[in-house]
């Protein structure tokens, strides 16, 4: 079986001879600034209308043909996430960053560059190079590749479709991280889930023609803090029984989402030493129909003791994460995140591009929400709201995997998690993982979603010192 995922080493550069330079410009300084240059670049930025307008590129030849200089816009209130613009489009070749990206973060310049600049070539190759650019000046150059091939690693497993990507393939990609990164990896598969009590998540799984199972990565030493990452893996997602619409069906590939996010925050964490106790639990399964699929009305003990009616089949997510996250609670993490393509009603309730976050913490909350708008990684908090706590609840067991009526779906997920966890803090995540259309930074396909807040948060929670 072939590996789909090697990690590409984002095109970012220390030093490159004769890079071309990219001056980028604000909309309110253009008329001083094409004042003070070459009339023959006034005349040629006249020809198409630049002024520069936010994510707008225009080229400036040099004598022999080749791209002397870049214009870009940066409108009037500039983003960093707009650089990904010139990694996706500019020609094969070097550049480097003059002027005039004053107060921007450097770092996520270089990020955003190396974001635009992924293509999801598995199945149908590339048909430019891409463009590199000279890492700007203060830009941590380091952290800026290792958050963008934690991305890239989470769009190529998201973009990777189920015929690729089921049980078993998710599996290796995991176990090669693990051994990549100096981590400790098992995996309990198929009947020795029943042996070892994940009921939940051989029940949704054990349709399918690849077994379930529960992956775990475990590394850093044994007394720092632990902070414990949970993903749900459903690598295709039919719905089971209750199954799907033709519609709702085609992007469930992407029903792993919640595993590749889990994984690749984990090899961030792993690959910057950050001074922790780090597990990753991936709960994996594809939710398949055949005869021994778990139905509408079957009632299972979950690992934590808690017995849950199964009410919709197509609920099979907070199943799976249900037993991993009480698996999780058994050390009483210090933080725990879980990752999830949980709901629609998310997507309904705040679009494909602001995840809902959900923690009883306040300050977890408020600093998560910091560093959202510092590292232009929108998130949203929404609430836990006790009062739906009844619409979980079972008349002959002690949960429902689905609330009442079909409304406040997110919030009422959310809910039943919460029901499983043992954490000093915790917070859930409920992702799309996927972009519908091409934006700056943000090719269409699927797409890394919270990293960079919360890589924020665990850098300033548990910082590296002399000490460790």
């Amino acid at each position: 079986m072939s590996i789909p995922y090697a990690a590409a080493p984002a095109p970012l550069l220390d030093f490159a001879v004769d890079a071309a330079q990219i001056e980028a410009i604000r909309a309110s300084d253009w008329p001083a600034w094409a004042e003070a240059h070459a009339s023959n670049l006034r005349v040629l930025a006249g020809a198409v209308d630049f002024r520069g307008q936010a994510g707008r590129i225009l080229l400036a030849p040099a004598t022999d043909g080749r791209v002397e200089r870049v214009l870009f816009g940066l409108g009037d209130k500039p983003n960093p996430l707009l650089f990904g613009t010139l990694g996706a489009n500019l020609p094969a070749g070097d550049y480097r960053l003059g002027g005039g990206a004053r107060d921007i973060s450097p770092t996520l310049i270089a990020i955003a560059w190396a974001l635009g600049a992924y293509g999801f070539a598995r199945y149908k190759p590339r048909t430019r190079p891409i463009p590199r650019l000279v890492a700007p000046e203060g830009a941590d150059r380091a952290e800026a590749c290792c958050l963008a091939e934690a991305s890239y690693l989470v769009r190529d497993l998201v973009n990777t479709p189920a015929n690729e990507m089921g049980p078993e393939a998710l599996h290796a990609i995991a176990e090669s991280v693990a051994q990549a990164c100096g981590a400790a990896f098992t995996a309990i598969v198929g009947d020795k889930l029943i042996a070892e009590n994940y009921p939940l998540i051989h029940a949704v799984g054990r349709a399918s023609g690849e077994a379930p199972r529960l992956l775990h990565l475990s590394w850093g030493a044994a007394d720092a803090p632990r902070v414990t990452l949970v993903g749900k893996g459903i690598t295709f997602d039919t719905g089971g029984l209750d199954i799907k619409p033709s519609a709702g069906m085609r992007l469930m590939k992407k029903d792993m989402g919640g595993a590749a996010h889990a994984l690749a925050l984990g090899q961030i964490i792993m690959q910057s030493g950050l001074p922790v106790r780090l597990d990753v639990y991936l709960a994996v399964a594809e939710n398949s129909i055949s005869a021994n699929a778990f139905r509408p009305g079957d009632i299972y003990k979950s690992r934590k003791g808690l017995t849950v009616e199964i009410d919709n089949t197509d609920a099979e997510g907070r199943l799976v994460l249900a037993d991993a996250l009480a698996r999780a609670g058994e050390d009483n993490p210090d933080l725990l995140i879980n990752f999830a393509t949980l709901t629609g009603a998310a997507r309904t309730a705040l679009g494909p591009d602001m995840p809902p976050l959900y923690t009883d913490d306040d300050a977890l909350a408020a600093d998560l929400e910091a560093a959202a708008k510092e590292q232009f990684d929108p998130l949203w908090r929404m609430p836990l709201w006790d009062a739906y706590e009844p619409d979980i609840e079972s008349s002959i067991a002690d949960l429902k995997n689905a609330g009442d009526g079909g409304m406040a779906g997110s919030i009422a997920a959310a809910l039943f998690l919460r029901r499983f966890i043992k954490a000093k803090a915790w917070v859930h995540f409920d992702i799309f993982a996927w972009a519908p259309k091409e934006r700056p930074a943000r090719p269409a396909g699927g797409e890394a979603q919270t990293l960079r807040a919360c890589w924020a948060v665990l850098k300033k929670r548990y910082p590296k010192t002399a000490s460790n």
